[in-house]
């Protein structure tokens, strides 16, 4: 059996007895995301992945395609095709040139198209291969409506509580049986957006 499977089953067998595998850190910010994306009609939409995760390929969207960075260079690529959905889960964190990769992100957006991202907050440094920077909800939205897209159509929310951050510090912690879910404004783990283009 390859290591995949052997993985693969490994999971399953955790979900049946009602470990939670997943990061810590995710659950709740992928349920607040995928309610957004449920909302705005994901059944109709031609999606773009720029991260390299396994969740968002699940969801039922008309098109999915991915460039996985750090392959695929958001600050200095774009595609020449466009699309109504760009999703960058746990990326931009690691961009030397974030600015310049929101604007490509926005030129690849078709009008009315939306840009969904996730970064972490309170978690450990991480270089894969740089880590860099750091976006609270407010500071996210900014940095979003300074790469042109309208402040008003820019949707934020963030989760997170001390158990998580403690938690995460010498490894990256799965939820388990136990890790709560419980939401502590003032210790953020992980903030995300929803921004609208208008053409």
């Amino acid at each position: 059996m390859n290591k995949e499977r052997m993985i693969s089953n490994y999971k399953k067998i955790l979900n049946f007895i009602g470990y939670d595998y997943r990061h810590w850190t995710r659950p709740v910010m992928y349920d607040a995301c995928t309610k957004l994306l449920v909302e705005i009609g994901a059944e109709s939409l031609d999606v773009l992945e720029i991260s390299a995760g396994q969740y968002w390929k699940t969801l039922p969207f008309r098109s999915f395609s991915e460039m996985n960075y750090p392959e695929y260079d958001i600050c200095r690529d774009t595609l020449k095709k466009n699309f109504d959905l760009i999703i960058a889960d746990q990326v931009f964190e690691h961009l030397l040139r974030p600015y310049q990769a929101a604007q490509n992100v926005y030129s690849m957006l078709n009008p009315n198209g939306y840009f969904l991202i996730s970064t972490p907050f309170l978690i450990k440094y991480h270089p894969i291969p740089n880590d860099c920077t750091r976006w609270t909800e407010t500071g996210l939205r900014y940095f979003l409506a300074e790469a042109g897209f309208p402040i008003d159509e820019i949707v934020t929310g963030s989760w997170g509580n001390r158990s998580c951050v403690k938690a995460n510090f010498n490894h990256w912690a799965r939820r388990g049986w136990f890790g709560s879910l419980k939401n502590e404004q003032e210790f953020p783990v992980t903030v995300w957006a929803l921004a609208k283009k208008y053409n």
